[in-house]
């Protein structure tokens, strides 16, 4: 996403807006909950056991993978490191 950021001069600058940090330590339990649902599930906005594709792992349903993030016991790229390395070669 870009912006465009009035100089004193008038003039503008173009830039990109900074996404803030998915960090655990940077992020509360309330502020994960709201990351997770809405990586899940922003597209359509509802919540369909059916977009839950994980359960042909035998995963369950997929917001129980980042259940650890919620609680901030692991970061999403160790959740999704461990997810995906049966299929990493």
């Amino acid at each position: 996403m870009t912006f465009e950021a009035a100089r004193s001069d008038g003039s503008t600058k173009r830039g990109r807006k900074s996404m803030k940090s998915l960090l655990i330590q940077d992020t509360t339990r309330e502020e994960r909950e709201n990351i997770v649902h809405q990586a899940l599930w922003g597209a359509c906005g509802i919540d369909c056991e059916f977009c839950s594709g994980c359960d042909n792992r035998g995963g369950g349903r997929i917001e129980s993978i980042y259940q650890p993030y919620i609680d901030g016991l692991k970061e999403i790229s160790e959740i999704n490191a461990e997810y995906h390395a049966p299929f990493v070669r």
